[in-house]
């Protein structure tokens, strides 16, 4: 694994945007997972701000809340929307995520599935990670799903996702996502941690241990990956 230390979120922020843009320099019709929640927000801020070309670029988000209307404020749908496609020259065929209004949840799975295998697989998948370790809505478990499935959030997810909503009962019990194995047959995986909170996880992580109480650590399997953190995520280690 490459690790990539910054001075703080700004930094690694720009660090992560060069790192997206030299994927597509290299391969402009590259398909590029990509990921919600805080932390990869000001990448996108600075991909917006790039000039890069996404017009031959397919993306595939990680997750989604279910159920929730694509409308909905909270959902993944619309921070993406918010945060990057409606910034840069992505076309809209080239865009996938999840429905989280789909009737069959299962179904919707098998699909997403198939989408990410007729596109080629993922060249790039960019990940956040959770205070818990989970990786996309990976959440530490006995076991761990291969494929594109539906899940239930932990408590911890659960209370560290309820900022965003008006009350914690608001926030969804559930959420379709990428599976471990999905997320491993990328060829490249970035990894992206920022602040104290993610420094223990980040320590386990860089233990080389794989457990599934802690999904992020199978990371430690795959070939090409690159964690960029800042100093608060880091230090001590």
């Amino acid at each position: 694994m490459r690790i990539i230390i910054c001075e703080n979120y700004e930094e690694m922020s720009e660090k992560a945007a060069e790192f997206v843009k030299s994927q597509i320099m290299l391969k402009p019709a590259s398909v590029i997972g990509l990921p919600t929640g805080s932390t990869p927000i000001g990448m996108y801020d600075k991909l917006s701000d790039l000039d890069i070309d996404f017009s031959e670029v397919t993306t595939f988000n990680l997750d989604e809340y279910y159920p929730i209307k694509k409308d909905n404020n909270q959902s993944y749908y619309y921070f993406m929307n918010k945060n990057l496609y409606s910034r840069v020259n992505l076309k809209k065929e080239n865009v996938f995520i999840p429905s989280g209004e789909a009737d069959d949840a299962q179904k919707e799975c098998e699909n997403y599935e198939k989408l990410i295998k007729e596109r080629g697989g993922l060249d790039l998948q960019v990940l956040g990670i959770g205070q818990n370790g989970h990786i996309g809505f990976n959440e530490p478990s006995d076991s761990l799903d291969a494929f594109t499935h539906i899940t239930s959030l932990t408590e911890n997810t659960i209370d560290a996702n309820s900022r965003f909503f008006e009350k914690r009962e608001d926030v969804p019990t559930k959420a379709l996502t990428m599976g471990i194995a999905t997320i491993m047959k990328a060829k490249k995986i970035l990894l992206l941690a920022s602040g104290n909170e993610k420094k223990a996880i980040v320590s386990a992580l860089l233990k080389n241990k794989i457990d599934t109480e802690i999904p992020a650590t199978v990371l430690s399997m795959h070939s090409d990956v690159t964690l960029i953190c800042d100093r608060a995520a880091y230090i001590g280690l």
